[in-house]
């Protein structure tokens, strides 16, 4: 047995039994293991709520395999970073059989390396800011000559910007690129764009309303994402109404380009001319009380219990065959 994904079967569920037993995967041994339980724990007790039959499952402390054993029906994926969201835990449950949310194998493991996003979404004219891979010291000359000062030095496959550095003077290279290299092999540089941050949020293939987010911190970082009370979020963000329009299909182009589906978000930063730069795909969200797919969901009209309901519908496209 296996898993194909069909769009077509995607549907409305009205009875939570509909769901079965649904297993709550959160946690794992990432990077990101805390915020991977924030999202889980808030995910497990919203479906709960709604009266699902809902079960946490943490990957670290149990086998997959018990999935099968406890007749899981589906998976609600909460792991965030390499693991959990980068195709591997996807692969492991089409091996299994066992139908999950959000994006299949491909999607996943595409969203989760910057640079093969940003290569694909450049194909097909969605814009991203100007980069540079640093293989080591014998390339920080060049990228200071391509890219400027400052600049901002990423590991290509971490998220929630775990090993992200900005880079003012040229010595700062070397501990920027040591920092993100601990983290991945590939890393690469951009140059550090000064204008606002927007966020799009996708669910079921459908664009929310964008956010404009503002942090007083040096970048839109770790704490600032999970943990700062002084992080500000615009909803509506306050593009005009065409504004809205394109980058909304900017960031449903960019999924779609990158193979995502189901729900998740597209990042960008406005250049001085007010043209989006793509940032990144994000297919697993964070779900915690300072994430942003549930704030631009409420714009929407869509509580917390109804974005995750929402979600666990997209388990629906993953059909045994």
């Amino acid at each position: 047995m296996h898993l194909r994904y069909d769009s077509r079967a995607m549907r409305r569920v009205r009875e939570a039994r509909e769901f079965g037993r649904v297993a709550v995967l959160l946690g794992g041994e990432s990077s990101e293991r805390e915020i991977s339980l924030l999202t889980g724990n808030a995910v497990l007790a919203a479906l709960q709520r709604r009266g699902v039959d809902a079960h946490a499952f943490d990957p670290k402390e149990r086998e997959l395999a018990r999935l099968i054993e406890e007749k899981f029906a589906r998976v609600w994926i909460a792991l965030h970073g390499p693991g959990g969201e980068d195709g591997t835990l996807q692969g492991a449950l089409e091996f299994l059989g066992v139908p999950y949310t959000g994006s299949g194998v491909m999607g996943s493991a595409i969203g989760m390396d910057k640079l093969v996003t940003k290569r694909l979404a450049l194909a097909i004219g969605v814009a991203t800011a100007d980069f540079l891979v640093l293989r080591g010291p014998a390339d920080f000359d060049a990228a200071v000559e391509q890219l400027g000062l400052p600049l901002i030095v990423k590991p290509a496959t971490q998220g929630s910007s775990v090993g992200m550095s900005k880079v003012t003077h040229a010595p700062e290279l070397a501990a920027a690129y040591a920092a993100a290299a601990a983290l991945d092999e590939t890393v690469f540089a951009e140059p550090w764009i000064t204008g606002a941050e927007y966020t799009v949020g996708i669910l079921q293939d459908q664009a929310l309303p964008s956010i404009r987010i503002e942090t007083p911190r040096t970048f839109y970082d770790y704490q600032a994402k999970y943990f700062r009370d002084d992080t500000r979020y615009h909803c509506p963000s306050g593009l005009s109404v065409m504004a809205e329009e394109h980058i909304a299909n900017l960031a449903l182009a960019a999924f779609g380009a990158v193979g995502a589906s189901g729900w998740g978000r597209a990042d960008f930063m406005m250049d001085e001319t007010g043209r989006p730069l793509l940032l990144e795909v994000n297919t697993i969200p964070g779900m915690t009380d300072h994430s942003l797919v549930p704030m631009a969901a409420r714009a929407r009209g869509i509580d917390f219990e109804e974005l995750v309901w929402q979600v666990l519908e997209t388990s629906f496209a993953r059909v045994r065959s």
